[in-house]
């Protein structure tokens, strides 16, 4: 028997509470949870807790955060003290990329140490990391997924390419740059590093892709096990900054705006887009694929929520998609409940987290927790 299943047999499944580190999507976790008559709770960080615990905490019939827990660090959550406190409120995990980045993408403790049972497939959460294998580019090759040209080699580098480097200080962040030939690449390395943006040992796992000229779309995809049903529930786009508000910018006074401020892709929110109907078969079958190839190489594979990031194309012959990331767990863009890909197949606009809910509420009243949960 799993450590998590005998865990989980103690559990008052009448009293299930949804936790949630506090970061990244925590309030459309709570906030679906609680429409389907969930407890919440939301672990926090001391100086980055009053949205949970005062803004949006549960008063009557406002508010979706019931209980905040709050740690000096968020890497206290793998302590055994904090996991006993959210074990004993029978909590069912929810993880989201935050979760992996604050506690230092430390994979290892969290599949074999983090006590708590966690909703979908805690195994596939690694695939993300470009240094580890197999990774998310195995996977979507495996899958027949089209992804962008990789350059092993900078040297080969012969067209315009996007470089993936974590920086020095937010080990979080990466420092995205533009290179298009082996020249210019050593020529920005060399300025970054002067600068400190980034160190020699994080250019080693850097990610070197081909820049793909189209719409960029995120598929935030829901595969149901209990149906055994692929589900897309939104889409959406990403808004960076400093990016956006250049390209703004005419472009005569575009070049010199870049000497005075490096161009940065920081993520800064999402927004709903919507994507021709006649694309919507390709799309599901990308999907399907990724689902089927996740089953192979880590069973029982995808359990709920994950995005393919891509691009649109064009043609000739005709558009195409390009996955250049893969999300295999909770999506970070509550604004998908703009579009009407969950209304379509349920009647209602469904966000993730409520799409959550809605399983782990079927799986208690079927007795199947113990299958979508690891």
């Amino acid at each position: 028997m799993r450590k998590i299943d005998s865990i989980l047999e103690k559990y008052n499944d009448k009293q299930l509470t949804i936790s949630v580190l506090g970061s990244h999507s925590a309030l459309d976790v709570c906030r679906g949870a609680k429409d389907e008559g969930f407890k919440t709770l939301v672990i926090a960080q001391k100086g980055r807790e009053k949205t949970y615990s005062a803004y949006l905490k549960s008063v009557g019939p406002v508010g979706c955060v019931d209980e905040c827990i709050v740690l000096d660090s968020f890497k206290e959550l793998l302590t055994t003290t904090v996991q006993k406190k959210l074990i004993s409120r029978n909590s069912i995990f929810i993880p989201h990329r935050s979760f992996e980045v604050y506690l230092d993408f430390d994979y290892k403790h969290i599949e074999d140490n983090f006590a708590v049972p966690m909703f979908g497939n805690r195994y596939l959460l690694k695939i993300e990391e470009r240094n580890m294998r197999p990774n998310q580019h195995d996977l979507l090759a495996k899958a027949n997924i089209r992804i962008p040209v990789l350059f092993k080699n900078p040297q080969d580098i012969d067209r315009l390419s996007i470089v993936k480097v974590l920086e020095k200080e937010r080990g979080f962040e990466r420092a995205f740059f533009l290179v298009d030939n082996y020249k210019n690449y050593k020529s920005q390395v060399a300025k970054k590093l002067k600068a400190g943006t980034i160190s020699e040992g994080q250019l080693e796992n850097s990610v070197i892709e081909e820049y793909v000229v189209g719409v960029q779309v995120n598929f935030n995809f829901f595969y149901s096990l209990l149906h055994k049903r692929l589900e897309l529930i939104g889409t959406d786009t990403r808004r960076q900054t400093n990016y956006e508000g250049i390209v703004k910018i005419p472009a005569q006074y575009q070049q010199k705006v870049l000497k005075m401020t490096p161009l940065k892709y920081e993520e800064s929110g999402h927004i709903g887009v919507t994507i021709l109907e006649s694309l919507l078969e390709n799309i599901y079958e990308i999907g399907e694929r990724f689902v089927s190839t996740c089953k192979k190489l880590y069973p029982p594979g995808i359990i709920g929520p994950f995005a393919l990031q891509s691009v649109i194309i064009a043609g000739p012959p005709k558009k195409d998609i390009v996955v250049f990331d893969v999300s295999p767990r909770m999506p970070g863009s509550p604004g998908i409940t703009a579009t009407p890909y969950s209304e379509y197949l349920f009647g209602k606009s469904i966000s993730m987290g409520r799409r959550i809910a809605m399983e782990i509420k079927e799986a208690v009243r079927g007795k199947k927790l113990l299958s979508i949960v690891t």
